[in-house]
């Protein structure tokens, strides 16, 4: 196993449910009369304006009038975002979804081989001049889904999120048993099955964990997949317990470690609209797609339609004729 560091939409609890609400309820009290700016595309037109605009598709209509922010939530191994997550959250409703994006979903670039580590997900933020721009852009071709703003926090952030709430509950389904001595630091998981409260480092090494290098060990059965259900499960339950916490103090352990464009005031602006968000409304799915052998690679290649329906599902519109023809996600095989 390559040394990476497991980073997940722990970022959401930070900054769509905790933390948003957090800064809202601080503020409320510390600045009364203060006012947050409108979140990205939140600017208020007038119904002219509105009448007057001419869409292509149902779908851009719906997105022009949405009331959802979409962040991309990055995990970093080095230069290689090694976890991909697109939380979208509906301020009027107060729906979430999670959107993980396996980090071996073929994204084709030219100037490389076709069939190459290369062009896989996880290289574009390490490889593009751009970084982090080069990735949303990446995501949006992949997803057909606007992004408002980005995050990344690195694993010292994952550490400090799960000891600031005492810990998150989960099932561990096998016992998880690997060792990487040449990972930095070195790398020794060892967390028997069952349920149990995780904390730290051990935490990181469940969210990491896919596979045994131990005789009479396994790990799951479908891989990175696998893994990543296990990572939305612990999102949900970190998610449950830091809404019932004191929300001030998971900020100020977590946010230092946080990277993103999102300004204070935007936060304030999201809190306020974060206020009655339930866990029951959270919903969690990866990018439809197949694994395929390609080159001698394992790839995760991404399935248009399926993601095309997804997205019409999320706004709210309708699959017309024409939408079902879309292939948003192209695989470019």
């Amino acid at each position: 196993m390559k040394q990476f560091i497991k980073i997940f939409s722990l970022w959401l609890v930070i900054f769509t449910a905790v933390i948003s609400t957090g800064i809202f309820t601080y503020a409320k009290f510390a600045y009364p009369d203060g006012e947050g700016e409108n979140l990205p595309g939140e600017e208020e037109q007038t119904a002219e304006e509105d009448e007057s605009t001419e869409f292509d598709t149902p779908l851009e209509k719906a997105i022009h009038e949405s009331n959802r922010i979409n962040v991309l939530v990055v995990g970093l191994e080095g230069t290689r975002s090694d976890t991909i997550m697109l939380a979208s959250f509906d301020r009027k409703t107060k729906e979430a979804d999670i959107i993980s994006i396996p980090r071996d979903t073929y994204y084709f670039r030219e100037g490389y081989s076709k069939y190459a580590d290369t062009q896989k997900i996880n290289a574009v933020y390490g490889m593009e001049e751009e970084g982090i721009k080069a990735l949303v852009k990446a995501i949006e071709e992949l997803t057909g889904l606007p992004i408002d703003n980005y995050a990344t926090v690195d694993y010292d952030g994952v550490r400090a999120a799960v000891n600031a709430i005492g810990g998150v509950e989960v099932n561990v389904p096998f016992h998880m048993r690997y060792t990487d001595p040449y990972a930095k630091p070195p790398l020794d998981i060892n967390i028997k099955p069952g349920k149990q409260i995780i904390y730290g480092d051990n935490a990181i090494e469940f969210l990491r964990f896919r596979k045994s290098n131990y005789e009479g060990y396994y790990g799951y059965a479908n891989g990175d997949l696998g893994r990543i259900e296990a990572q939305q499960n612990f999102v949900k339950s970190a998610v449950k317990k830091a809404m019932s916490l004191k929300i001030i103090n998971v900020i100020t352990a977590v946010y230092p470690y946080v990277e993103t464009d999102l300004t204070l005031t935007n936060l304030l602006a999201l809190g306020k609209d974060a206020i009655g968000f339930s866990i029951e409304n959270l919903e969690a799915t990866t990018l439809p797609g197949t694994d395929k052998m390609a080159g001698g690679l394992s790839f995760y290649f991404p399935n248009g339609e399926e993601m095309t329906r997804l997205v019409y599902d999320l706004y709210d519109v309708n699959l017309s004729a024409y939408a079902d023809k879309e292939n948003i996600a192209d695989a470019n095989q």
